[in-house]
């Protein structure tokens, strides 16, 4: 087996720096306006949906921006600027502004979503093929070691030190990981092919076209665009593991912040020994199948999750349980996402595909917030409420199975 390039691997490690960071604060930002700003359900879906519309809408043009000004830059810039909007959130949270928050928590999410597309681009420079899909498990892992750390820190910090002080800790720990990226991750081959037009060793010169023929390349490319248009109805369904997942458990079922920060700290726990050999096994595998197959584990696990919240028993066991299985349906389901795009992109256009997929599917997450407030507000059934939220997988499912026909085989293959 062929040995990772070093640069992966450091970014791997910046990847745990900047989760740390993130983790010790975001999964807890709908708990803040719910616990302490009083804010009902619908309306925390609703402001989250709001602070998501605008990193939708950039997500396309930063694939491009990787393409055109190089993936390493980007990134930094972009997680620079990640660290300064968390120490801003703090304050925010300080001063019990709404407005201010949702302004920074916009911010937060546009940088983090600029820095997305360059760090598929990055990996993709470096690896192609089965190698390609163990770069992005390495960054996953990275991240999640970084998750686990930062989210179950920050279920015990919260309670002792208050959401201010550990959204500070949160932004000096991404300001770490912004210096240690800066100086330890080197361009990538496309970066130096971008930077001098041409390098010899190069098996290619890099000649980008102007954005309206990357927008051409994407309108053409029918089956990417179903794909695209199916992984975002699914992602209405699974994004409900982010937000509104953590805001049932710990406001519904009135689970503590100590155990949910346990519970979450589990999924990353779960990547971190699992991931690895689930992209093993995935390998030979139609990335089309495997999105189908993490699409079913998510809907078990909410709805193993809601058939004990339905009779209020074992209600802890009944959490650890459903963060199991959602990982399993999350580490099944982040190989294709991380790894399609790239695959069935052309050389010079992995950034604007990566972009363009992400729009698509950030869409999914970005609304999954609203249905989900909607869902709560709407019914105490938990049964009802859970299996509402998993409804539009149903025919996003259906859609991606359509795509599969249609992509070419060998970029299909895990």
């Amino acid at each position: 087996m062929v040995e990772l390039d070093r640069n992966v691997r450091w970014l791997g490690f910046g990847s745990v720096l900047r989760a740390t960071g993130q983790s010790l604060i975001y999964p807890y930002f709908s708990l803040f306006l719910r616990n302490v700003l009083g804010v009902p359900f619908f309306e925390v879906g609703l402001l989250l949906t709001i602070a998501g519309i605008v990193p939708l809408c950039v997500v396309p043009f930063a694939g491009l921006l990787t393409d055109r000004v190089g993936r390493r830059r980007v990134f930094v810039v972009a997680m620079a600027l990640e660290a300064s909007a968390v120490l801003l959130t703090a304050e925010a949270m300080n001063l019990r502004s709404v407005v201010a928050l949702v302004i920074l928590v916009t911010l937060l999410g546009t940088v983090g979503t600029i820095g997305g597309p360059a760090i598929s681009a990055y990996v993709a420079d470096f690896a192609a093929g089965h190698e390609r899909t163990r770069g992005f498990t390495w960054i996953r892992v990275g991240w999640n070691v970084g998750f686990t750390l930062g989210v179950l820190s920050g279920g015990v910090l919260i309670g002792f030190f208050g959401f201010v002080l550990v959204g500070l800790f949160a932004g000096t720990a991404l300001l770490i990981g912004v210096a240690f990226i800066a100086v330890f991750l080197q361009p990538s081959p496309y970066d130096l092919r971008l930077r001098e037009g041409s390098v010899p060793s190069a098996p290619l010169s890099i000649r980008t076209g102007s954005v309206r023929d990357s927008f051409g390349i994407l309108r053409r490319d029918r089956a990417f665009l179903v794909l695209c248009a199916g992984v975002a109805l699914v992602s209405l369904s699974v994004g409900q593991w982010g937000v509104t997942f953590p805001l049932y458990v710990n406001s519904v079922l009135k689970i503590p912040y100590a155990i949910l920060g346990a519970g979450l700290s589990l999924n990353g726990i779960l990547v971190v020994f699992g991931q690895p050999p689930t992209t093993s096994a995935s390998r030979g595998h139609r990335h089309t199948g495997l999105v189908v197959v993490g699409t079913g584990l998510y809907a078990a696990g909410f709805l193993l999750l809601a058939a004990f919240a339905l009779f209020s028993v074992a209600l802890i066991v009944a959490f650890f349980a459903a963060v199991f299985v959602l990982t399993m349906g999350e580490n099944v389901e982040s190989i294709p996402t991380t790894t399609l795009p790239s695959n069935l992109a052309p050389p010079t256009e992995i950034g604007s595909y990566n972009g363009a997929f992400g729009a698509l599917m950030g869409a999914g997450y970005t609304f999954a917030p609203t249905l989900g407030g909607f869902a709560l507000g709407l019914t105490p059934n938990p049964v009802l409420v859970w299996s509402l939220l998993m409804a539009p997988a149903i025919p996003g499912v259906l859609l991606v199975a359509f795509a599969a026909r249609r992509l070419p085989p060998a970029a299909n293959l895990a």
